[in-house]
């Protein structure tokens, strides 16, 4: 468990609004425009997944895309360290190293630039919703191909009932998994 005070929690709750049946019917889309909107929301935000990477001694900041670039980079400038994009496949120019993961139908493969990390790094994935957690399994891997250790991962929000958590299990290999809303 995070830090994070009850009335932040709060007031990040209170900027996440609901969408019925997108993308398709039956789902509720968490949909956090409203907190990036809100200029309190966003700072409050960018402080408490700043103070995670500190406290947890993170060296780099990797965003997967793309709502966790947003959050992300604010974060990175704030804990006075660098940022890395974790993008979709053929997204990135040069060389990169890629991972492909499974989704609920079907597969997906993400990339990073291998030459953004070193050996000395220690780097924790930022992203808005922990879901399944098939992209941030996947993005882990590519931190240790890419010679690197995990600090941990932190997430806005996380959808308890798709059991992410225990998806990542293994492969945070102890590193912490924080989330400051659970659903």
């Amino acid at each position: 468990m995070t830090s994070t005070t009850e009335s932040t929690r709060e007031l990040l709750l209170s900027r996440i609004r609901d969408v019925a049946d997108y993308p398709k019917p039956g789902v509720v889309f968490k949909d956090i425009t409203p907190l990036l909107a809100d200029p309190a929301a966003f700072t409050a935000l960018t402080d408490a997944l700043a103070e995670l990477c500190v406290r947890h001694g993170a060296t780099k900041i990797v965003g997967l895309e793309a709502r966790g670039f947003i959050l992300a980079a604010p974060v990175a400038v704030r804990a006075g360290i660098g940022f890395v994009p974790v993008r979709k496949a053929g997204k990135l120019p040069g060389a990169t190293l890629s991972q492909s993961y499974e989704l609920e139908y079907g597969s997906a493969e993400i990339e990073i630039h291998a030459e953004d990390l070193d050996a000395g790094d220690r780097v924790m994935v930022i992203d808005d919703v922990l879901a399944t957690g098939g992209t941030a399994e996947a993005s882990l891997e590519l931190i240790r191909r890419a010679g690197a250790q995990v600090a941990g991962v932190a997430v806005l929000m996380e959808l308890g009932f798709l059991a992410g958590r225990a998806r990542l299990e293994p492969g945070l290999a102890g590193a912490p998994l924080e989330s400051l809303i659970t659903v």
